[in-house]
């Protein structure tokens, strides 16, 4: 059994003349909801054998959020800049069959459009639109990674953040 785990990152500062898109940080209440909704996931999830995040500021600060409360160390969060400029199906395959088959689990941190329509296509009957800091598990009933074809994977669960906050 295989899990991939799409985390979108959370909410960001608007977009401004000052600010690169790819260097805009987590707001105050996107850093609350991240933490908010990595201690639903840990309540549900084993901590992923892999994290894998863009290096967009805004996706890195969840990763390590995620990772903190999962009790995993900042420095084992892998960049990979295809996740912000260039993620698509083919990119993911790319990743997977670089990823050793002994991990269970792997944990993406990024954007939309692209993680709706990735996770969408994996999972049998699709799946909704992944809300900022929302998070989607799918499982895959294979052994290697490379086996991970579309409309074959089950969604275990969808996490979204409460709007409470």
């Amino acid at each position: 059994m295989k899990k991939l785990i799409f985390i979108r990152h959370a909410k960001a500062e608007d977009l401004s003349a000052e600010i690169s898109d790819f260097e805009r940080s987590l707001t105050l209440k996107g850093k609350m909801i991240s933490k908010q909704t990595a201690s639903k996931f840990i309540e549900q999830e084993n901590p992923p054998g892999l994290l894998i995040t863009s290096p967009a500021f805004r996706a890195l600060e969840t990763a390590i959020i995620f990772a903190a409360e999962s009790g995993i160390e900042p420095d084992k969060i892998k960049l990979d800049r295809n996740l912000y400029y260039n993620m698509n199906f083919n990119y993911l395959r790319k990743i997977l069959t670089e990823t050793s088959d002994d991990c269970d689990s792997i944990a993406l941190f990024g954007h939309n459009p692209s993680f709706t329509a990735i996770a969408g296509m994996l999972c049998r009957g699709g799946c909704d639109f992944i809300p900022k800091c929302g998070v989607i598990g799918i499982s895959f009933n294979i052994k290697k990674w490379s086996e991970i074809k579309p409309n074959t994977g089950k969604m275990e669960y969808f996490l979204k953040p409460e709007k409470t906050l």
